[in-house]
């Protein structure tokens, strides 16, 4: 292969960090890979705040789900996905911004997306490591109050950046042939595919927590969708200026 398909193939979650800082000169490599990123019709529809302030830092993580590594990293950034930016350069054309809608949403949603993506490969190429923090919609408004964001934008996950002070087990990801399909959708052989990838994972939990976590991946994903997941996120979108029609 090459050296970028190995980094890509060797990606860990990376929620422990040494006591050392990021060179400034790798911050800036990391937010410039990241506007590298495709962007839909170039809107780069996305803002990046660096949380520098402890005080800040230590509630968001409180709001995220007592995320205590949302303190410990050397650097934390929250990836906004941003239509703001869209109406001020109406407003300099003079034009009237169209309504945003769930077309707009979700091109900014992807656009923050790809961008933070782009930021982590950035950082484990430069011997960084990371992590995303979703739990930052789990108090969405409270965090917006937090980073002064306004309306037409709002923060879709946070990512905690540094060097690495463990070296955690790869997970394995789904067989390919779950997930790569030819032509059309289907689930030919499927559920035999998906059974032998759950004793892999009961085994990779059992391994890495020494019998402590006996779990499989439709486990731990019927168990998560079985419950609504956050659902207050279409109020404070709503209250946020994202109107899903």
């Amino acid at each position: 292969m090459n050296e970028t398909i190995n980094l890509l193939k060797n990606h860990k979650s990376i929620r422990k960090y040494k006591d050392q800082p990021i060179e400034k000169e790798k911050v800036k490599a990391i937010i410039e890979c990241a506007q590298c990123a495709s962007t839909s019709s170039f809107i780069q529809a996305y803002t990046i705040i660096n949380v520098v302030d402890m005080d800040n830092r230590k509630n968001i993580a409180h709001l995220a789900g007592d995320q205590r590594y949302v303190e410990q990293c050397p650097l934390f950034l929250i990836f906004c996905a941003d239509l703001n930016r869209s109406k001020n350069s109406c407003e300099i054309n003079e034009r009237n911004m169209s309504e945003i809608n769930t077309e707009t949403f979700i091109l900014a949603t992807v656009d923050a997306s790809l961008a933070a993506q782009n930021a982590l490969i950035a950082a484990e190429s430069l011997g960084l490591g990371g992590v995303y923090i979703g739990g930052v919609r789990n108090n969405p408004g409270e965090i917006c109050k937090i980073l002064n964001i306004p309306s037409g934008v709002y923060p879709v996950f946070g990512m905690c950046i540094g060097y690495p002070s463990v070296n955690p087990d790869k997970k394995e990801r789904l067989p390919q042939d779950v997930i790569f399909k030819t032509d059309v959708y289907n689930i030919n052989g499927d559920a035999s595919l998906i059974k032998k990838y759950d004793a892999h994972i009961l085994d990779y939990y059992e391994k890495r927590t020494k019998g402590k976590r006996i779990d499989t991946w439709t486990n731990q994903v019927s168990g998560l969708m079985s419950k609504p997941q956050r659902p207050h996120m279409k109020d404070f979108l709503d209250k946020q200026g994202f109107i899903l029609k």
